[in-house]
């Protein structure tokens, strides 16, 4: 009996970990899936022994205050894959958490693939060679990473992004806005994702409430859409919407629906990280914003190598929406960007034309390449 260990640390993770274990299971039947996960591993038959939700902390003020609990956790995992060996471990992102855990049962004889290149790219590249001590394969979303492991001696494959290949190149906002029940095309409709961590809701819920007030001064009958990814992080949107008496205002939250928020909008607030390729995906045009700890934001300031820290900016290689960071994170320059967006019909075309480019290049059918790049690691050596 084939079984498979796998750790994905947040929600983005744990959709592409869902993927892969369903490709995996069609090559593999009797294959058993076990680890840390979230619901949608969970509908895939993996035995989910912690939740994701232990490890979705960002920021390093953030990971400090938990590191107790988390660094509990690893080492509660590491004991139960080193007395019951699995054939494979795969680290889903949450390279902080993953890497560590990977070298260890690397030396325990256990094969180790990590899952999305962490972001040597953009900063800390001196990781690479902490990567190839940890990992047999890694497996890299985008065109452009394997080159940079390649030249470490890291076993890489380009596999793509599934996301790309899950949603459709062409958009039917009207369907998406019947979807929602919302109305039609004459109302302006944003959606604000503030994030899917709860510390990111923490900093970006009053600044996605903010913003809404002032575009609502622009817009007179504007609607606008929040999905929120738990239970938990709606609480806390809700607690500042009540603290900022914007309760009666049209906002209507979601319980994810983040893609269906995305397709039907006219424009977005999108927290940095995954959420910014699934907007360009979906064509949504956006502004990218994000708040962190003051201290967090100094120390990954001073660590970073590009001038963007949204996706679709990185794989375009220039500015093509913009990007708000901590102290510019305005509610004012949010709504100045957002209201000529709804705008501006020339510059909406652009984008539409450069985030269909995108979505090309990234559909590689990404979950079949994964597993079969991980098939041959399942071989006796």
């Amino acid at each position: 009996m084939t079984r498979i260990a796998l750790v994905a640390g947040e929600a983005s993770g744990d959709l592409l970990a869902a993927h892969l274990i369903e490709a995996l299971r069609r090559r593999l039947p009797g294959a058993e899936f076990c680890g840390i996960g979230g619901p949608k591993m969970q509908r895939a038959g993996c035995d989910v022994w912690w939740p994701a939700e232990t490890l979705a902390v960002r920021g390093y003020a953030e990971v400090l205050r938990h590191y107790r609990k988390i660094a509990g956790v690893r080492r509660a995992l590491l004991r139960r894959l080193r007395a019951d060996p699995p054939d494979v471990f795969i680290g889903v992102d949450a390279p902080d958490f993953n890497l560590w855990l990977e070298t260890k049962l690397r030396r325990a004889g256990i094969r180790t693939v990590h899952y999305v290149s962490p972001s040597i790219w953009a900063w800390r590249g001196g990781r690479v060679k902490r990567i190839a001590r940890a990992v047999d394969r890694l497996l890299a979303l985008f065109p452009f990473e394997p080159p940079l492991y390649e030249t470490a001696g890291v076993a890489v494959s380009y596999v793509g992004h599934p996301l790309a290949d899950v949603l459709p190149v062409e958009v039917s906002r009207k369907a998406a806005r019947e979807r929602l029940e919302l109305p039609g095309k004459n109302t302006p409709v944003f959606a604000l994702l503030p994030g899917s961590r709860q510390s990111e809701v923490h900093y970006m819920a009053e600044l996605c409430i903010r913003t809404a007030g002032l575009l609502r001064e622009r817009f007179l009958n504007a609607l606008f859409l929040v999905p929120l990814a738990t239970r938990e992080t709606r609480n806390l949107f809700e607690t500042e919407l009540w603290r900022l008496g914007a309760q009666e205002w049209p906002l209507k939250l979601l319980f994810g629906h983040a893609q269906d928020a995305l397709a039907a909008c006219d424009a977005a607030l999108v927290a940095s990280g995954t959420a910014t390729l699934e907007a360009a995906l979906l064509k949504a045009p956006m502004a990218i914003a994000y708040r962190m700890s003051p201290w967090s934001w100094r120390l990954m300031k001073r660590m970073r190598y590009q001038p963007w820290v949204g996706l679709p900016n990185i794989l375009a290689g220039r500015f093509v929406v913009p990007e708000f960071l901590q102290e510019d994170a305005t509610p004012e320059n949010l709504a100045q960007a957002l209201g000529n967006l709804v705008q501006d019909a020339e510059v909406r075309l652009r984008l539409d034309r450069c985030f269909t480019d995108l979505h090309r290049q990234l559909r590689q059918d990404t979950a079949e390449k994964a597993a079969a790049a991980i098939l041959p690691l399942l071989s006796p050596a």
